[in-house]
């Protein structure tokens, strides 16, 4: 099989793989297979794909895309930060029926923050969205992102395959130059509630 035809089978995997999860073909897919070529981008991937589930199922939708959002911040990745922000903000409407104190766009800007400036803010918004005890998860990621410490119990080592999985991810939409597309969950495929959301985050710009 020519090269050309590799890529191109590859990157449909991948972003077949994303519209299954997600309900739409990731930007990050292409770029993926491009720079880790298309053998590695597949195998990576697949394995990556089931433990990351795992770990969605072992912390709970809410508090994995909030660390996710973290590490992705941490990594000066603006792609993937907003992915998991809005798949954030939009777990949080599901449940709360209200809007996270800042918005997506806004949230994954942070990326030219300070660590110590990082964990201010985010802290800051968990606290006033009441969400007090996901701080303890944040502080936690970010001093494993930092590698300040070692995972002491299986969830801190759920946080820290994290932490290597998107070094990888963010390091290839970072070097790809890749802009922001949908909510990176499941969640991104309920259509009334992104109807519903959109609407009320229109309503307040």
């Amino acid at each position: 099989m020519a090269a050309g035809e590799l890529d191109r089978l590859a990157t449909g995997l991948l972003e077949g793989l994303g519209k299954e999860f997600w309900g739409f073909a990731p930007h990050l897919a292409a770029a993926t297979v491009e720079q880790l070529g298309p053998a590695r981008a597949m195998s990576w991937s697949l394995s990556s794909v089931h433990r990351y589930d795992r770990t969605l199922r072992a912390l709970g939708p809410l508090r994995t895309q909030l660390v996710c959002t973290t590490i992705s911040l941490y990594n000066r990745c603006q792609y993937n930060a907003y992915g998991h922000a809005y798949a954030a903000e939009l777990i949080y409407f599901r449940k709360r029926g209200r809007l996270l104190p800042v918005d997506p766009t806004t949230l994954s800007g942070w990326t030219d923050l300070s660590p110590g400036e990082l964990r201010d803010r985010l802290c800051d918004l968990l606290q006033h969205a009441d969400l007090h005890v996901e701080v303890i998860w944040i502080d936690r990621t970010l001093a494993l992102a930092a590698g300040e410490q070692e995972p002491v119990d299986q969830d801190e080592a759920r946080i820290a395959h994290l932490v290597r999985l998107f070094s990888v991810l963010d390091a290839v939409a970072v070097l790809g130059k890749l802009e922001p597309d949908e909510a990176h969950d499941p969640i991104n495929k309920d259509t009334a509630l992104k109807a519903k959301h959109a609407a009320l985050r229109g309503s307040l710009a």
